[in-house]
C-alpha cells in the first residue's frame, strides 16, 4: 500500500482543540489532565466508544503493542514521558496495520514513512500540545482499507451514540462528518414541470424526480447533490439489441461538398409551448414515496453527511413525460428543470394529475451534480446553460461532444464494446416509459417517429459531422459554464474516450471558475473506493466549500491536474499541464520493422481477409488487437498492416498530449480509412486497466448504512509484451474536417493529418516505442472487408509525440 492524502487541511493547535471539541474527544476535564501519556489514555478510552464500559475499553486499549515490553494500557498507565515511536506503535495499529505482518514494532515511523502516511512534527517526548495535534492529524490519517480515521470511527458507531450531542453539519478538518442518522431518511418523488412538450401531447412534460434527504432538512436547509440518470428508472435492453446496427458493411466513396461549419450550426426557430399547468393547490408534504434508489455509493456517503440527494431520470423514462433524444438539448433542459426546482426557479407538483404544487423549501439553493458516463454528460450539458444555483459539477468519464462517442473524423465509430451502438439504440434503451404498459400503446405511433427521426439523422451511410451533432456538442456553449468543474477520467476508456475530456478541459481553461481533473489508469469506471487515493475526502472537502460554503482551502489543497502514474502501482502524481501539445519530437516513418515490403519508398497493406479469419477477428476483437501488433508467422493480419518501431529507449519518457500523424498515402478505391495506433513495446509487468477488489464491503459509508468494495490497480501477475497507448482513426475524405468531405481518386496521393486519443502515459527506459498502421478497427469501426490497397509514401510519413520536458 501506498498512500496518497491531497485532502487534510492545513490546522495549528487551536484549530485542533477547537475541532477535537467539536467531537467530544476533548472537553472541560481533559483540560485538567496534565500528563501526555494521561491525555493519550483519555483519547483511546474515548475512541473505543463511550457506550462500552471502562472495562471492554479498557481491554481494547490492552490489545494494543506500545513497546516490545508493554501494551497500550500498561505503557500509558505508567505516566512515564510519552515516546513519539510508542505513539505511532499504537498509531499504526489504531490505523488497521497489523504487528509483524505490516510493520514491526519501534519501526512504526519509517513505515509510516514508506506507506507515504502524514507523521506529526512534534517533539520526542512528546508534550501535551504535541499529542493534541497528533491525534488529531491521526484522526485525519488513512487507515490500510482507504478510509480517514474519524470516518472508520464512525462506522463503528462513534457519532451513533448520540447523534443529537453534534453540531449538524460537523465539519471536522474542513469535511462534513456523518452525524445525520441514515434510519430516518425522508424518501418522497415530485414531479417537475419542464419547458417543453416533447411528446406534443399538448401539456408540458412532467419529470419525476426522486429524493432522499435527511430528517434535520424539514428545519434546516441543507445542500444538494443531484444525479441525472436515463439509467435510473430501468433499460429497455432486449430493444436496444434488436436494434443494434450490423457493422459488417463496405465503406462507401461520398460526394464531395463545401459545407461550412455556420451552415450546420444555423439556429432553429423554438417551438411554441403550451401554457403551465394551472396551480391549484400548494403543500409541503409529498404524496408518493420509494423504498430503495438506484443509487451511487458517492451520493450514499453524502447522505450521512448533511446532503440531499436527487434523481431524476429525465424526458421518456418511467413515470415521466416526453421522448429520448440522446443528448439534445431536450435533454438538457429535462436537467436544468430539476435544479431550477431545487434553487426556487421552477414548479413542481405533488402528482401528475392534481396539480398539487411543492416546494424544495428544504434545499439551501446550492447544488452540485455528480454520475459517471451520461450521467455525467448530462452535467456539462447542464453547465453549459449557466444555469442558477448550480455550483459545482463531478464529471465522471463525461461526453463532451456525442461526435466524439460515436464517430471519428468522418467514420462511423462505436464506443469501445459497443459495436453497432448508436444515438438510436440509447434511445430505445432508456426509453423505459414504454415499461408502464398504458404509456406505451398510447405513445407507440409517435415513439416510432422519434425513433425513426433519430435514426435518419444520426447519418450512419456519411459518418460525417452534421446539424445532428452539432446540436449535441456542448463544447459550443462551454464559456456559459460558471459551476466549479472537477472533471474525473480514465486514459484507459475506449467507452467515452479521453479525446472528450480533454476538449471540456481546454474550454473551460479561460474560465473564471475552479477547474480540477484526475486522469486514472482505468477504463470506464468510478474511483471513489481506492486504497491509495483519497478521492472521497477531496470530493468531500470540495463539496463542503462549493455547497457548505465553509472555508477550507479545498481550491488549493486539490491538485489542479492528478495523474495516475501507468508504471509504478499505487503512485499518483501532480502536473502543471495536460495536452498542451508542447515539446513535440517527430519520428520518420521511413522503414517498416516488420516484414512489409518497401519499393521506391512506398510500402502497401491490404484491408481483406479471407472469410474464415474475418469472421475470427469479428467474434474475438482481443485476437485482432494481438495480431494487429504482434503479428507473427501465421498471423492472418500481417498483410494488413504496417509496424514502424523506433529504438530502445535510453531513459524513462513521458508522453502528454495527442500523437499527430502525418501520412501521405493512397488507397486503390475511390475511398478510404487510416488508423494508428501507438505502441508500447517490451516485456514488463504492466498495470491492470481494470482494478481488483481489495476487501469486499470494507467500507463503510456511515453507521449501520450502506458500504462500498475497496478496490485498487495492481500490476499484472504476468509479463505482457506490449500496451496500446493511444489510436486514431480518419476517414480519407474528410482530411479536412468532419464535416467536409473532400474527393478521393483511386490510387492518388494525398496529405492525411490525424490525432490519436490523449494520454499522459511513461515508457520505461529499454522499452521501444512503434506505430501501426492499419485501416479496418474491428473493435470500433464498420467493417466490410472489402478488397482495399493502401499505400505509404515513406519519403513524408511521419508521427510526431508531445513528450514532457526534462
Amino acid at each position: 500500500m501506498k498512500n496518497h492524502q491531497y485532502a487534510i487541511a492545513d490546522y495549528n493547535l487551536k484549530v485542533a482543540k477547537n475541532e477535537l471539541r467539536d467531537i467530544h474527544f476533548l472537553d472541560e476535564e481533559t483540560d485538567k489532565i496534565d500528563n501526555p501519556s494521561a491525555l493519550l489514555k483519555h483519547f483511546l478510552m474515548t475512541y473505543f466508544l463511550d457506550s462500552q464500559s471502562l472495562a471492554i475499553r479498557g481491554q481494547k486499549i490492552s490489545q494494543i503493542m506500545a513497546s516490545f515490553e508493554d501494551d497500550a494500557l500498561t505503557y500509558l498507565d505508567k505516566n512515564a514521558p510519552l515516546s513519539k515511536i510508542a505513539f505511532y506503535n499504537i498509531a499504526l495499529q489504531l490505523l488497521q496495520f497489523t504487528v509483524g505482518e505490516d510493520f514491526l514494532i519501534d519501526n512504526s515511523i519509517t513505515k509510516m514513512q514508506t506507506l507515504n502516511l502524514p507523521v506529526a512534527d512534534v517533539h520526542d517526548p512528546m508534550n501535551l500540545y504535541d499529542v493534541i495535534c497528533a491525534w488529531y492529524l491521526l484522526l485525519n490519517t488513512h487507515t490500510k482499507y482507504g478510509v480517514t480515521l474519524i470516518d472508520y470511527l464512525a462506522g463503528e458507531g462513534y457519532f451513533a451514540q448520540n447523534y443529537n450531542q453534534f453540531d449538524k453539519p460537523l465539519i471536522f478538518n474542513g469535511k462534513s462528518m456523518p452525524v445525520y442518522d441514515t434510519n430516518d431518511l425522508i424518501r418522497e418523488v415530485v414531479y417537475v414541470e419542464a419547458p417543453m412538450d416533447t411528446d406534443n401531447d399538448g401539456k408540458l412534460d412532467l419529470l419525476k424526480t426522486e429524493i432522499v434527504r435527511p430528517k434535520e432538512s424539514n428545519k434546516k436547509a441543507v445542500p444538494v447533490i443531484f444525479t441525472a440518470s436515463p439509467y435510473n428508472q430501468g433499460t429497455n435492453d432486449a430493444d436496444g439489441e434488436k436494434l443494434t446496427h450490423n457493422v459488417n458493411l463496405g465503406l462507401k466513396h461520398k460526394e464531395p461538398n463545401t459545407v461550412s461549419l455556420s451552415d450546420i450550426s444555423k439556429k432553429e426557430k423554438e417551438p411554441e409551448l403550451p401554457a403551465a399547468r394551472n396551480v391549484e393547490g400548494k403543500t409541503r408534504k409529498a404524496e408518493q414515496t420509494f423504498s430503495r434508489e438506484q443509487s451511487y455509493t458517492l451520493n450514499d456517503y453524502f447522505l450521512a453527511r448533511g446532503y440531499a440527494i436527487v434523481y431524476s431520470a429525465g424526458i421518456g423514462t418511467y413515470e415521466s413525460d416526453g421522448f429520448r433524444t440522446t443528448g439534445d438539448k431536450y435533454e438538457t433542459i429535462s436537467t436544468t428543470a430539476v435544479i431550477e426546482w431545487l434553487t426556487g426557479n421552477r414548479i413542481a407538483f405533488t402528482n401528475r394529475t392534481d396539480n398539487n404544487q411543492i416546494e424544495a423549501y428544504w434545499s439551501n439553493g446550492n447544488v452540485a451534480m455528480s454520475g459517471r458516463s451520461y450521467l455525467g454528460t448530462l452535467q456539462i450539458a447542464a453547465a453549459t446553460t449557466g444555469v442558477a444555483g448550480l455550483k459545482a459539477c463531478l464529471v465522471e468519464a463525461a461526453i463532451s461532444s456525442w461526435y466524439d462517442y460515436y464517430r471519428e473524423k468522418g467514420l462511423v465509430m462505436a464506443p469501445g464494446g459497443f459495436q453497432g451502438e448508436d444515438a438510436d439504440v440509447l434511445a430505445a434503451e432508456t426509453y423505459s416509459r414504454k415499461k408502464s404498459a398504458a404509456e406505451d400503446i398510447k405513445n407507440e405511433k409517435k415513439w416510432e417517429i422519434q425513433l425513426t427521426n433519430i435514426t435518419n439523422e444520426q447519418d450512419r451511410e456519411s459518418g460525417d459531422y452534421n446539424a445532428f451533432w452539432d446540436k449535441r456538442n456542448y463544447l459550443n456553449d462551454a464559456k456559459k459554464i460558471k459551476a466549479d468543474m472537477f472533471f474525473i477520467h480514465g486514459l484507459n476508456d475506449e467507452n467515452v474516450k479521453p479525446i472528450n475530456v480533454a476538449n471540456i478541459w481546454h474550454a473551460v481553461d479561460p474560465l473564471n471558475i475552479s477547474k480540477k481533473i484526475i486522469l486514472h489508469q482505468g477504463q470506464h469506471i468510478y474511483i471513489n473506493a481506492f486504497q491509495s487515493l483519497d478521492f472521497t475526502d477531496m470530493v468531500n472537502l470540495w463539496f463542503t466549500n462549493k455547497l457548505m460554503e465553509v472555508e477550507n482551502d479545498a481550491d488549493n489543497l486539490i491538485p489542479n491536474i492528478l495523474v495516475q502514474d501507468n508504471a509504478t502501482d499505487q503512485n499518483w502524481y501532480a502536473i502543471d499541464e495536460f495536452d498542451e501539445d508542447e515539446n513535440l519530437k517527430r519520428f520518420e516513418l521511413a522503414k517498416p520493422s516488420d516484414d512489409s515490403e518497401v519499393a521506391d519508398d512506398k510500402v502497401s497493406f491490404s484491408d481483406s481477409l479471407d472469410e474464415k479469419d474475418f469472421e475470427s477477428y469479428c467474434n474475438d476483437v482481443n485476437k485482432w488487437e494481438n495480431d494487429l501488433v504482434i503479428g507473427g508467422s501465421d498471423a492472418p493480419i500481417n498483410d494488413n498492416r504496417v509496424v514502424f518501431t523506433f529504438d530502445k529507449l535510453l531513459k524513462d519518457v513521458t508522453i502528454n498530449g495527442k500523437a499527430h500523424i502525418h501520412l501521405t498515402a493512397s488507397s486503390s478505391k475511390d475511398f478510404g480509412m487510416l488508423s494508428a495506433q501507438l505502441i508500447d513495446l517490451g516485456e514488463d509487468f504492466r498495470l491492470n486497466a481494470q482494478p481488483e477488489s481489495v476487501d469486499h464491503a470494507r467500507i463503510q459509508l456511515g453507521y449501520l448504512w450502506r458500504e462500498d468494495n475497496l478496490r485498487e490497480f495492481k500490476m499484472s501477475r504476468k509479463k505482457t509484451p506490449f500496451k496500446k497507448i493511444a489510436e486514431g482513426h480518419i476517414n480519407m475524405q474528410n482530411r479536412n474536417n468532419a464535416y467536409q468531405v473532400s474527393d478521393l481518386k483511386a490510387d492518388e496521393f494525398y496529405e492525411v493529418n490525424f490525432d490519436l486519443q490523449p494520454n499522459v502515459y511513461k515508457v520505461k527506459a529499454g522499452h521501444q516505442l512503434a506505430v501501426v498502421i492499419y485501416a479496418t478497427d474491428f473493435d470500433k469501426s464498420i467493417r466490410g472487408n472489402q478488397d482495399v490497397k493502401y499505400t505509404i509514401d515513406l519519403s513524408d510519413s511521419a508521427v510526431e509525440l508531445p513528450f514532457n520536458k526534462d
